[in-house]
């Protein structure tokens, strides 16, 4: 798959790209700079990736799996510098490890012809989700340490739950008179 990539074209391509956003940046002073610092940890995440398909298997698997927790850094601090939703580390570390190492598997299984390795990558892909998502849940909407959620809401909100709870237990467990 990775034999028939035109890879001059797709150097070339990155570099009119790289090169235009730098000019429009100097020309409409946008400072792109600030949000191109994670490619630095990017780039070399993909090409490590590439490197892992062109080593040995064992070795390559390694690289693959190292490959995925250095580009889904990147791609975290991008978002992050894009957002200024720095307080995602709180839980967006699950998309590091394990999620990422999983995606990794998935992706050189996948080209190894390896079908244990992407279920294994599945396997590890769904669990960091699953850690994201409870944990986005818990940090960003319930406790809202972002300022993003509703967590100034979610005392108050407990409270009366438990208080209409514990209403409601009061009520359902009395007896009516003259009914049995």
């Amino acid at each position: 798959m990775l034999d028939n990539i035109n890879w001059r074209l797709v150097v070339g391509a990155v570099l009119v790209g790289l090169g235009g956003l730098l000019l429009l940046d100097n020309l409409f002073d946008l400072s792109v700079g600030r949000f191109l610092w994670p490619f630095f940890i990017i780039i070399p995440g993909v090409l490590l990736f590439l490197a892992a398909l062109n080593v040995e298997e064992g070795l390559g698997e390694a690289f693959a799996m190292l490959s995925g927790i250095i580009t889904m850094t990147g791609l975290l601090l991008f978002y992050q510098s894009v957002t200024g939703h720095w307080a995602s580390w709180a839980y967006a570390w699950a998309l590091i490890a394990p999620t990422s190492v999983g995606l990794a598997q998935i992706m050189y299984g996948r080209e190894r012809g390896k079908p244990h390795l992407v279920e294994t990558g599945k396997t590890l892909s769904k669990i960091g989700m699953i850690i994201f998502a409870v944990g986005m849940t818990f940090f960003d909407v319930i406790l809202g340490i972002s300022g993003r959620g509703f967590g100034r809401l979610a005392a108050p909100i407990a409270l009366v739950a438990l208080g209409a709870y514990i209403l409601y237990t009061n009520f359902a467990t009395r007896s009516t008179p003259g009914v049995e």
